[in-house]
């Protein structure tokens, strides 16, 4: 890989080291906790705290591009969180190149084992995967599916974190671009390194690998794979009002299969306080 085939990524290097640079001069304070770009960590949000994350991934290839927004609530206490994804998205490539609203993700996710300061962390996830996209024109499953996650993370040393994603999906009468109805169902395995290169920059290492599949015709489906190694990196601003805005960036590259195919990732969170906690 070369810069010259990314001009974006090219242009924000003297960002990130500016960022790098401001970062080191912050107060030491924990490190960044939000979620990997690709990979789902374990960690539930703390009482009082409320999360709006961003995203945005464009490939280079085909043009296409995915924009997500995500909001993460807890409910009563680190135990339960409740959280929402809406997807704006334009598939130029396959159909007719307009933008428009996808399938709207309703998340809970339960912290069974440790929190931020545990060694090792569990939360599972269970989603509803409304179909508000039009499956007529490839931006949905035209039919309400089902999500688990179990994302695990571990802490290997002070400055190196792991994150383990294994999911499933599953989409009873899914449709497709003419109508025809199929079940299906998806998996995903996901890893991510996270390097604490200081507690405000993190260097990031992922691997995302997903084989899902398409209605290919009436009770008929396609198996279509994607895997990518994802390297990024990621930062934090802190303010004395409890806000943390962590910006990021990173490369998607296919590997295997997806050999060839690369894309250029963007990350936004916010988080603050919304109320005292006692």
């Amino acid at each position: 890989m070369t810069l010259p085939a990314f001009p974006l990524l090219r242009r924000l290097l003297p960002v990130l080291l500016l960022a790098a640079v401001l970062t080191a001069q912050e107060k030491k304070e924990g490190p960044i906790q939000d979620n990997s770009f690709l990979v789902e960590e374990a960690y539930n949000q703390e009482p009082g705290v409320v999360q709006h994350i961003s995203t945005f991934t464009r490939y280079q290839e085909s043009k296409d591009w995915l924009y997500t927004f995500t909001q993460e609530w807890p409910v009563g206490g680190l135990a339960h969180q409740l959280s929402y994804t809406l997807p704006w998205q334009r598939l130029g490539a396959s159909l007719d190149g307009r933008q428009a609203f996808g399938d709207v993700a309703l998340n809970y996710r339960y912290q069974l084992l440790g929190d931020g300061e545990a060694k090792v962390a569990i939360a599972p996830r269970l989603t509803v995967l409304l179909p508000t996209g039009d499956e007529r024109r490839g931006y949905g499953r035209g039919a309400t599916g089902v999500q688990v996650m179990f994302p695990v993370s571990w802490v290997l040393s002070e400055a190196l974190v792991s994150h383990w994603n294994l999911g499933a999906t599953r989409t009873p009468n899914a449709r497709n671009t003419f109508g025809e109805k199929a079940t299906t169902q998806d998996l995903a395995l996901g890893q991510s390194f996270i390097w604490l290169l200081n507690p405000r920059f993190n260097v990031l290492l992922e691997y995302m690998h997903t084989r899902s599949q398409a209605v290919a015709g009436h009770d008929q489906t396609q198996v279509q794979t994607a895997t990518y190694l994802s390297p990024g990196v990621r930062w934090a601003h802190n303010f004395p009002s409890g806000l943390q805005i962590v910006p990021g960036i990173a490369v998607p590259i296919g590997v295997g299969a997806s050999r060839g195919e690369k894309a250029v990732f963007l990350y936004l969170s916010f988080e603050h306080p919304f109320m005292k906690v006692k």
